[in-house]
């Protein structure tokens, strides 16, 4: 840095020019360069899209563990209905059946529909050579979904599974 010849004397714009630069000079120059920028904007970029990604595979997954422990729960309650000695005994039995597939698949009992139709006798599901068709009706909370207008109701998708086993000619002989 060259001085002025003259003590007191200002410094020359030439002087000037080939001193350091200021603070908002740098800060100037680091905004115009993009050097780095690249693994900034891939980070960025990354993070906004893997965030929504992530959540979606766990949702579905979600859904799906549901729709196969009702689809599970359906399926045992026919066919332990149709297998049953008596109506009251099979009730019983299709009743212990959703309540464990439902316990596997992460659901509360209460929360969900089922509904038995057994035919040709819709009071009796052990008429040989009828049939007996479960349904089962839930709602799967959406992972991390807050309660909705604060009714204690969170987000969730509508799931159903029906079952039909055909009730054995011989009765409940295997």
């Amino acid at each position: 840095m060259r001085r002025s010849s003259r003590p007191g004397e200002q410094p020359s714009l030439l002087d000037r020019a080939h001193q350091r630069p200021s603070l908002l000079d740098r800060a100037r120059e680091r905004l115009v360069d993009d050097a780095g920028t690249a693994s900034l904007e891939f980070l960025t970029v990354g993070v906004l899209l893997m965030v929504p990604l992530v959540y979606l595979v766990l949702a579905l997954g979600q859904i799906q563990h549901a729709v196969l422990g009702i689809e599970g729960a359906a399926r045992h309650a026919a066919r332990v209905l149709a297998q049953a000695e008596t109506h009251e005994a099979g009730m019983a039995a299709a009743d212990r059946a959703t309540v464990v597939a439902l316990a596997d698949a992460g659901l509360e009992p209460g929360a969900v529909e089922v509904a038995i139709a057994c035919a040709p006798d819709p009071s009796a599901c052990t008429t040989p050579r009828g049939t007996v068709t479960v349904r089962i009706d839930a709602r799967v909370p959406l992972p991390l979904a807050p309660p909705v207008l604060e009714l204690d109701v969170g987000v969730g998708v509508p799931v159903s599974a029906q079952a039909t086993q055909p009730v054995s000619a011989f009765g409940s002989a295997p």
